[in-house]
């Protein structure tokens, strides 16, 4: 591996239903959790990231008991925006969606140089996980990917899941995979120099990520 009804009452009958209500006292509602704000050094036990891209929405749970330093990379990353109109730009059919490289290459270029120690794989790479890329040990930066089926044969090599997709596999099935790998596929090289407008030109059916997201969070956030 290389370094997404109600049916109608009629008129009187709303209207009525409208009346009898009116002298009705509002419910109390629960008031929404508040939303986590990045602290350095600070991740919450997990968390969901929503993936808004050109074809739907992704939520994806991140555990940090999962890979605890993958996690809290992508924690921050995501706070920073990084994944912002970046798009999958290595889809290779059945097996797996890669993305990671910004659209911006001034922002890939600072990023680049930050590596992450490796996680012990402690789940397997089943279809829905989300992984990060690696180009040999303690070489992760950025990139990720999602399983597109079971790739069990990577637990082995290294590769540890940070998460899974909990909603929007929909959105996973339909992210465009037709221009595969090698040398019909985008070069990274060229990605990382010219980022998003080397991609809408040579490459412009790849699917994006509009905007990354969490959403939700749960437990104490460890240092």
């Amino acid at each position: 591996m290389r370094t997404t009804r109600s049916s109608l009452l009629p008129l009187a009958a709303c209207c009525a239903l409208l009346s009898a209500c009116s002298g009705a006292s509002t419910p109390a509602t629960t008031p929404a959790p508040a939303l986590p704000t990045y602290q350095a050094g600070a991740v919450p036990d997990s968390f969901v990231v929503r993936f808004t891209t050109s074809k739907g929405d992704m939520d994806v749970m991140l555990r940090r008991q999962w890979a605890p330093n993958g996690v809290a990379r992508v924690y921050e990353a995501v706070f920073a925006n990084y994944y912002d109109g970046a798009r999958f730009f290595r889809a290779i059919r059945g097996f797996v969606l890669q993305f990671g490289i910004a659209a911006d290459p001034a922002l890939s270029a600072a990023w680049r140089s930050r590596r992450i120690p490796d996680d012990t794989v402690r789940e397997s790479n089943r279809r829905g996980t989300l992984v990060f890329a690696a180009g040999g040990p303690d070489t992760r930066t950025t990139q990720l990917f999602f399983n597109l089926r079971d790739n069990a044969r990577l637990d082995a090599l290294g590769f540890a899941p940070l998460g899974e997709i909990i909603a929007g596999w929909e959105t996973l099935d339909q992210l465009f995979t037709g221009y595969g790998d090698g040398p019909t596929g985008p070069s990274q090289d060229r990605i990382g120099a010219e980022g998003e407008a080397y991609l809408a030109a040579e490459f412009p059916l790849l699917d994006r990520i509009i905007a990354a997201r969490v959403v939700r969070a749960w437990g104490p956030a460890a240092p």
